[in-house]
């Protein structure tokens, strides 16, 4: 997760976006950790299947995907050796739908981020295996070397390159989300808000962001009302009745909640989005694994390989995260500043 994106936001935005009550009722955790079942054996037949279990966040698809002998070459030696890739998620205790969480089977770890760390796996040769943490743990896990690397929303900041290193993977954005039968769409100007009624989550980074949009329309003698609900069924109800024109929260489960209410009588839609880092920088997502371990470039290499063979754009869509796709992985790029991390 994100520094700037809570923990609390992300779930905030999940749980009221659909009817199922425990994304994470199969995982039990000793010690704040958990191992969760994920099927391994498609990569070694070269294919992989995504969207699995996924309570309709997904649309499931089989892809291609073998080993590149070129890019599994540049693995260090001991993960070669091993055969595998242990790949840590942060999702317990309650999971992050789109992200990590159990599929429908109640034991199984899905996601967005379970499915790119299986892509990557397939790349490199390796038998995957996903581990289930709290958020804290996850980083301990790596630190030990009980984890190769974390596929976990995991945001790309120069604190964080003290002791990790990044393979960019996904834009870190935020988005607003209104009613489908609405108009209006964010074009990234803060005055395309001028006049509206904003719901947005105490406390978080969006919420920041909002407050400076707010004042500065403001001062152009211009109007922006924020708004607060104690809960998702608040917040949803107030849009669907026409009490708010937007809710503005994390991309990811804004993506899940428009696939939720789809079939709905008030179904609603993504009105644009805006880097989590704010206007001077793109946020980006990144597979971390600890620093001078050697894995950020064949991982990096890896997302390459499947974006140049399309089965990065598939696994984005699959998941409705199309608007989240980078150009290209980089290893270590521009991350929050220091001051902002």
């Amino acid at each position: 997760m994100s520094t700037h994106v809570t923990r609390r936001s992300l779930i905030r935005g999940i749980t009221a976006a659909t009817a199922v009550a425990t994304l994470a009722t199969g995982l039990t955790a000793c010690g704040g950790d958990s191992a969760a079942a994920t099927k391994t054996d498609d990569a070694a037949s070269g294919s992989v299947t995504i969207g699995r279990l996924s309570h309709g966040a997904a649309k499931e698809v089989t892809l291609k995907v073998s080993e590149v002998k070129s890019i599994s070459a540049e693995l260090p030696a001991a993960v070669r050796k091993s055969g595998k890739l242990v790949i840590g998620h942060g999702a317990l205790p309650s999971g992050s739908a789109p992200l990590d969480y159990v599929g429908d089977d109640q034991k199984t770890l899905t996601g967005s981020e379970t499915d790119i760390g299986r892509l990557v796996a397939a790349v490199l040769g390796l038998e995957p295996q996903s581990q289930n943490f709290t958020w804290d743990n996850l980083f301990i896990g790596v630190d030990s070397g009980k984890v190769d690397v974390a596929f976990s929303n995991v945001t790309d900041t120069e604190e964080r390159k003290r002791k990790y290193e990044f393979a960019s993977y996904r834009q870190d954005n935020l988005a607003f989300e209104v009613l489908k039968s609405s108009k209006w769409r964010f074009d990234g100007d803060y005055r395309n808000l001028a006049g509206k009624t904003v719901e947005v989550g105490s406390g978080t980074n969006q919420e920041r962001i909002l407050i400076e949009w707010q004042k500065k329309l403001q001062s152009e003698g211009k109007t922006l009302t924020i708004k607060h609900y104690p809960d998702n069924n608040g917040v949803y109800q107030a849009l669907s009745s026409g009490r708010i024109d937007s809710h503005f929260g994390p991309n990811p489960t804004i993506a899940y909640h428009v696939t939720q209410t789809a079939k709905t009588p008030t179904p609603t839609a993504n009105a644009g989005t805006f880097s989590g880092a704010g206007a001077s920088l793109q946020g980006l997502i990144a597979a971390t694994s600890k620093k001078g371990s050697g894995l950020a470039k064949p991982i990096a290499d890896a997302i390459n390989y499947l974006i140049e063979n399309g089965q990065y754009a598939k696994w984005l869509a699959a998941w409705n995260l199309s608007n989240e796709a980078v150009a290209k992985s980089e290893v270590n790029p521009p991350g929050l500043p220091l001051d902002n991390s």
